[in-house]
């Protein structure tokens, strides 16, 4: 396979930032300049969540008859972000795009492991690829956030891979395959789908890197998983409540968190439903957040998230420790990065990467310039094993 490349640029795609970050995103992994002409010519007629839908999927059919399977693929994927859980389409878009991922990268020529996980009654899957070169400077544990398929960022793992390191890719649970075929709600005991990968392929010594809101979960497994010896956090993410509720104004953000405190959860389903009647991507991210975190109200849904912060296990990080962040994230508040690195009291060494827009790599995950942070990733990873002789 040729060596991998990532395009740089963050391009302006469509007027809503939400959209436009998303159209990005998928180009940043697939690199086809054609997409670009592609996803200018349908942003005109997207003007909703059921625009998106109609567009991409007909982007995705275009690319598959001409051949252009990567991109086709990653169309279905963009379809199929934005589709509501109960959408009689959703499974098939994601087969489709999991098909021609796997036919791109000749994924079937490598083993897809279904490791055992069990979580008090909760017993599932967790489906998990493992890339090795052949003389493997150190192991990787990666694994994505909220709302990401490992198979997304099959060109980063081969990326690590190539660079020397060995990397074990998996989805825990409410992500992907552990989600949608296993049927695991997402936990914040992140250290638990942690422990089942290492148990599985023997692992010590391990670097974990965690993608998005998986900056959050790789704080909170490696304070109690000793195996852990170096992680990264790309991005950061130290309070998932307060991302989720950024899109607020401030009163009703601050009233909604009384309330949450309080536990009047009539009210707080009265005052959700009414902010997602005026807000399509608020509809879409409670409905999305119900179904990952396997709860059946907004109530629920922001009660279970108040778990998902970094404040307690912070103090515990006693590991080597890689902060990245974009500093104009439309999604997590640049504050979060600083609030991170104040909270590691005991880590062994802190390294912070606050990116750009002059490196086209200050969107959420660098988005705009991928390889800038992987290869920031790498060289760190590279110094660590120098002080380590």
């Amino acid at each position: 396979m040729a060596s991998i490349n990532f395009p740089v640029g963050y391009h302006q795609l469509h007027r809503d930032i939400s959209m436009n970050f998303q159209m990005n995103r998928w180009f940043g992994w697939v690199g086809e300049t054609g997409m670009l002409d592609e996803m200018r010519g349908i942003a005109p007629h997207v003007t909703n969540y059921t625009d998106w839908k109609r567009e991409f999927l007909a982007l995705a059919e275009s690319a598959s008859r001409q051949r252009h399977i990567l991109r086709a693929g990653y169309y279905y994927r963009a379809a199929e972000f934005f589709m509501r859980p109960d959408d009689i389409d959703r499974k098939s878009a994601r087969e489709n795009f999991l098909g021609a991922v796997r036919s791109v990268y000749r994924l079937e020529q490598i083993k897809r492991h279904a490791i055992p996980y069990v979580d008090g009654r909760t017993e599932g899957l967790l489906p998990a690829y493992r890339f090795t070169p052949v003389h493997p400077r150190g192991t990787i544990v990666f694994f994505g956030g909220f709302d990401s398929y490992i198979e997304e960022l099959i060109s980063a793992f081969f990326y690590l891979r190539d660079a020397g390191y060995e990397v074990v890719a998996f989805e825990g649970p409410g992500q992907g395959g552990a989600l949608n075929d296993a049927g695991l709600p997402m936990t914040a005991e992140w250290h638990k789908p942690v422990k089942a990968v290492l148990d599985y392929f023997n692992l010590d010594r391990v670097t974990l890197i965690g993608l998005s809101m998986g900056g959050c979960l790789a704080m909170r497994a490696a304070a109690f998983e000793p195996r852990i010896e170096r992680i990264v956090a790309y991005d950061i993410l130290t309070d998932f409540l307060n991302v989720t509720l950024r899109q607020a104004n401030p009163l009703l953000r601050g009233l909604l968190k009384t309330q949450l405190n309080l536990r009047n959860e009539a009210v707080v389903n009265m005052m959700v439903n009414r902010v997602v009647r005026n807000s399509p991507v608020a509809e879409w991210g409670i409905q999305q957040g119900m179904h990952v975190t396997g709860t059946s109200s907004p109530y629920e849904f922001l009660q279970r998230i108040k778990q998902f912060h970094t404040v307690d296990v912070s103090p515990l990080i006693k590991q080597d420790v890689l902060l990245l962040a974009g500093n104009e994230d439309h999604f997590v508040p640049t504050e979060q990065f600083y609030q991170q690195i104040k909270m590691l009291k005991n880590a062994r060494s802190i390294t912070a990467r606050l990116y750009t827009k002059g490196e086209s790599a200050e969107n959420h995950c660098q988005a705009g310039n991928y390889g800038l942070a992987l290869r920031t990733i790498v060289n760190w990873l590279n110094e660590m094993q120098r002080q380590s002789v």
